[in-house]
């Protein structure tokens, strides 16, 4: 793999380490690679005692698999940081402006900004929203922004994650394991907490309650259960919150209101942080063949007596084609200039774009506008003739389901192997907070490595590992 053609996080070009790299780089130094292994083998040890595991569907293991986890940290100055907050939180502000808008007045189409066939035959839009005001205004509470970086100056968004986004559980868990395990590291640097995120994230949905006046807001996390692939996280945040993990037997609806039983009888619910997609939260209103939501579970929300967070039809804000549009989105609602750029992309809909797309497929990354987790995509440089034969006819047969980018220069970050320390490829997934009081940024984040070499999908289903991200000081202490 030539790293001539990727920006190193860690060194100059000159091979040395840049500032806010230079401890960690000593620490590498001086670590014997026995070192190394042991903590990589404690780590796994931890993690697999914490049970902290993830499943992929269709695989007979999914129940026992552990995210790679690497030792060495990815390091972030706190002036980049501070950039890619601001753009962040613009992001997300529009974003929510946005979903307002196409469940309200739908100004944005009337303007021409975005085509009306993009939002009305999203199959995420949900017209049962339409009209309908969620509390404050705001629809994602929590989203999870994927950020790739491609040289030292800018960070650019690769996806919008506004339904369900998971990995804070990894973020967290990353953190105790490091501080545990290279506490001799985290001596050297100021590094921005992430443990308190429970704390925020609880106040986040406090704050959106619809019985804003007097008592304490009831909020319980609603899981699909055990056997979904996410389920340790749902649990693990559930006890972190302090709320009770709930399934949709666990809840009914009378009179509109949502109730949770209990051993002291049936206790109001006013928010829901629920884990589970809009199809299957309620079979009256969406899928009937639904064991896991709530009956009735709608028809309180839409009464205003209880809020799901995020908000149903949120879907259609990380929609692959909605996210080419963002960049308008954010000058149409807040009249600026996006802080944070997207990936160019080919939205194959256009004639051009498609005609463009068709003839250079073994030098782009085609995704699905509905696939997610790394499916439904052909990495052109990596596939082969057959398979980028087979990706032709589909794109051909349904150009508006597919959106083109280039082969991303994904920056990369040392990791440590059994035969040393080498460079992989890295992205990011800042955990963005947006409540009655205000939009925060969870300094860090999780970041996900290619651990194959060469390889640029990071995500663990497959193959990808995790990281703990530090935000320090740009001076040494």
């Amino acid at each position: 793999m030539d790293q001539g053609r990727f920006f190193d996080e860690m060194k100059q070009p000159d091979g040395l380490p840049r500032a806010v790299y230079e401890r960690v780089n000593r620490w590498l130094a001086s670590a014997p690679q026995e070192l190394l292994a042991s903590r990589r083998s404690q780590a796994e040890l931890m993690f697999r005692r914490i049970g902290i595991t993830f499943a992929v569907y269709g695989e007979k293991d999914a129940s026992e698999r552990l995210i790679p986890f690497d030792i060495i940290p990815r390091v972030l100055g706190r002036s980049e940081w501070t950039r890619l907050e601001a753009g962040l939180i613009q992001r997300v502000k529009a974003l929510n402006l946005f979903l307002a808008d196409i469940y309200g007045a739908g100004e944005v189409i009337k303007a021409g900004v975005i085509p009306s066939d993009i939002v009305y035959r999203n199959p995420h839009y949900r017209p049962e929203m339409s009209g309908r005001r969620v509390p404050h205004d705001i629809y994602v509470q929590i989203s999870g922004i994927d950020i790739v970086r491609i040289d030292a100056n800018d960070f650019y968004v690769l996806e919008d994650n506004a339904r369900t986004p998971s990995g804070v559980s990894y973020m967290l868990e990353n953190r105790e394991v490091m501080m545990r395990l290279v506490p001799e590291l985290f001596a050297q640097h100021r590094v921005a907490p992430v443990e308190n995120y429970p704390d925020a994230l609880l106040a986040c949905l406090k704050s959106v309650s619809p019985r804003s006046a007097g008592g304490d807001p009831t909020t319980v996390l609603l899981t699909p259960g055990q056997f979904n692939s996410a389920y340790y996280e749902h649990s693990f945040l559930a006890d972190k919150l302090g709320v009770e993990l709930v399934e949709g037997r666990d809840l009914l609806v009378r009179d509109d209101i949502v109730y949770m039983r209990t051993t002291q009888g049936p206790k109001r619910v006013d928010v829901i942080y629920r884990r589970i997609d809009d199809d299957f939260l309620d079979p009256l209103a969406f899928r009937p063949d639904s064991a896991l939501g709530v009956p009735g579970l709608m028809s309180a929300y839409l009464a205003g007596n209880v809020t799901l967070a995020n908000a149903v039809g949120t879907g259609i804000a990380d929609d692959k084609a909605v996210y080419t549009y963002v960049p308008e989105i954010i000058r149409f609602y807040l009249g600026e200039e996006p802080l944070l750029k997207n990936v160019p992309t080919w939205r194959c809909r256009e004639p051009d774009a498609l005609k463009y797309v068709l003839e250079h497929l073994s030098e782009l990354v085609v995704k699905e506008v509905n696939g997610s987790g790394g499916y439904g995509m052909l990495v052109g440089p990596h596939a082969t003739r057959a398979e980028i034969d087979a990706f032709a006819a589909k794109v051909a047969h349904d150009p508006a389901g597919f959106i083109a980018q280039p082969t991303l220069s994904l920056s990369t970050c040392p990791a440590s192997f059994d035969e040393g320390i080498g460079p992989r490829h890295v992205d990011l997934r800042p955990f963005v907070l947006a409540g009655a009081d205000g939009i925060r940024v969870i300094p860090g984040g999780l970041t996900r490595v290619a651990l194959k070499e060469g390889s640029l999908v990071v995500n663990s289903s497959q193959g990808g590992g995790t990281k703990d991200t530090w935000v320090v000081d740009d001076e040494p202490i």
